[in-house]
């Protein structure tokens, strides 16, 4: 095979890798794929860094409604969020008698909308540097944003890091985050 076949071959092998991970499909979260004809829970159960989390949603009985249409963006809690809790304190909202508060402190992460970190930015810099963010638990979360990364703070002052952002899924979005937001009690 001539010189120029063989260049010519390895450019467009080259240029198929590099269009390919252009359009890369969704991070990885938690070592595993993230699937955008996957609904929320289902991509979540993937992942080895929310376990706590699906044990809580499913705690909660929230399953089927973040399995629903949606759309939803979803803050997502690693399990390092949660284990920088008090002690005992994830223990304690896991028990059925307190399924209103655990259920308070994750709807506190669900915004009934589908908004990627692109438009998180947008309503942010509107807002002059700071957009508060109603959520479906009623709580209102401030997004900030520091050094080209989506920040919230909750009502009690703590501040969560966006260490993922735009994981879509079928029925909306998730933002990987750092921290666990709580609710004023």
């Amino acid at each position: 095979m001539p010189k120029f076949v063989t260049r010519l071959a390895a450019c467009v092998t080259i240029l198929a890798i590099a269009t390919g991970s252009a359009y890369a499909k969704n991070p990885k979260v938690g070592g595993a794929a993230m699937f955008e004809d996957k609904n929320i829970v289902e991509n979540a159960m993937n992942s080895k860094d929310h376990t706590t989390l699906v044990a809580a949603v499913k705690a909660a009985g929230l399953v089927e409604t973040l399995q629903g249409n949606g759309p939803f963006t979803v803050f997502a809690p690693t399990n390092e969020a949660f284990e920088a809790l008090p002690k005992g304190t994830v223990d304690t909202l896991l028990k059925p008698e307190n399924k209103e508060k655990l259920t308070k402190v994750l709807t506190c992460h669900v915004v009934a909308a589908d908004a990627m970190a692109s438009t998180i930015e947008k309503m942010i810099k509107d807002d002059n540097g700071t957009h508060d963010v109603k959520t479906v638990g009623g709580c209102i979360v401030k997004a900030k944003e520091d050094m080209g990364k989506i920040t919230l703070t909750d009502e009690n002052g703590n501040v969560a890091h966006v260490t993922i952002a735009d994981v879509k899924q079928s029925n909306g979005v998730i933002h990987v985050i750092d921290k666990v937001l709580l609710p004023k009690m």
